[in-house]
């Protein structure tokens, strides 16, 4: 037979609802006292009704996470995985469970919708490429609690967004390649219509002017996703006469084909030319050389909207703002 809060209550003495308040988390009770009951569950492997709870306090607790299922890579893309990681984390913290969904059509039917209005969570967090003006209507006028990973474009005033610090990333790429010596970088980007890589084309830019090097539009090379599209663009540069002695990646991947391009033109790294690249996991360390890269905490970037979240949850006014979390150089071998 499945435990109680009466035996819970019956082991430790005390009355079943303080049980219940320990629970819930929503009155004073003694540290000692709620240690006491947190112990008795633990050893009568007691497991709270959530369903009871939900009635008691119209709550669901359980959030929302929103992923696009049509990207078949999702679920081994490291950025999501630490990412979810972090919002699972301090989910359990609070209390709640974690409900990942497409987000996308399904039998006609928006499955974001379908949670909102079914009342199925008691917020949600969403990527930047899921944002849409009908969405943001949604959420808006039925005053849910949703927060934005990622920065996008055209934010109404009661959207809440955390990203990385792009632009600053792009800054310290530029800085750092010049304190070790390099006098041109170039830069890697996958598709300039992507806000992160605007921020980051942004930094670079502005890293440039700092370090007073002249710079124009031919030192920013769009290199598409695909790996056809990266190495065109490699080649192009690798074959151009353009002055050039570094190069900034925006992710592993690309990063990747410039490195073999260049063994295979027996370029010398560090010596002949440096490479630093966006994103230390899941190659950058493990290359030949190890790369030099621009870090990106996305642990962090799932733990802080998860935190806005929940005090969102707790508070619809709250006090909490557009965050950016900072990027960090990690040096190695590349550069």
């Amino acid at each position: 037979m499945a435990v109680t809060i009466k035996d819970i209550a019956k082991k430790v003495g005390v009355n079943p609802s303080t049980v219940s308040r320990v629970i819930n988390g929503n009155a004073s009770i003694s540290e000692e006292t709620k240690r006491k009951i947190l112990k008795a569950m633990e050893e009568l492997d007691y497991h709270p009704n959530i369903m009871g709870r939900s009635l008691v306090n119209g709550s669901t607790f359980t959030i929302g996470l929103v992923i696009n299922a049509e990207n078949q890579d999702a679920f081994s893309n490291t950025y999501f995985i630490q990412s979810v990681t972090a919002i699972e984390i301090a989910a359990e913290k609070q209390g709640y469970n974690v409900l990942i969904t497409s987000g996308t059509q399904r039998n006609d039917k928006n499955m974001v919708k379908d949670l909102v209005l079914g009342h199925k969570v008691d917020g949600i967090i969403l990527p930047a490429a899921s944002i849409t003006d009908d969405l943001t209507d949604l959420l808006t006028s039925n005053h849910f609690p949703f927060i934005v990973m990622g920065e996008f474009e055209n934010p109404t005033p009661d959207t809440l967004w955390v990203d990385m610090d792009n632009e600053q990333g792009g800054r310290l790429a530029v800085r750092h390649l010049v304190e070790r010596g390099y006098s041109h970088p170039v830069m890697f980007v996958g598709e300039r219509k992507n806000v992160f890589e605007q921020r980051r084309i942004q930094g670079f830019k502005k890293g440039m002017a700092e370090q007073h090097i002249s710079s124009d539009q031919t030192d920013i090379i769009e290199c598409g996703s695909d790996k056809s599209s990266a190495l065109s663009s490699i080649h192009a540069l690798m074959n151009s006469e353009k002055s050039w002695d570094s190069i900034i990646c925006t992710n592993n991947f690309v990063a990747y084909h410039v490195l073999c391009e260049l063994k295979k033109r027996n370029k010398r790294l560090p010596d002949d030319v440096g490479i630093i690249t966006f994103d230390n996991y899941p190659l950058a360390e493990y290359m030949d050389p190890p790369l030099t890269v621009v870090d990106v905490d996305t642990y962090k970037l799932g733990e802080q909207a998860a935190l806005m979240l929940f005090e969102k949850i707790k508070n619809k006014k709250s006090s909490y703002k557009n965050t950016l979390i900072p990027t960090r150089i990690i040096p190695r071998m590349s550069t």
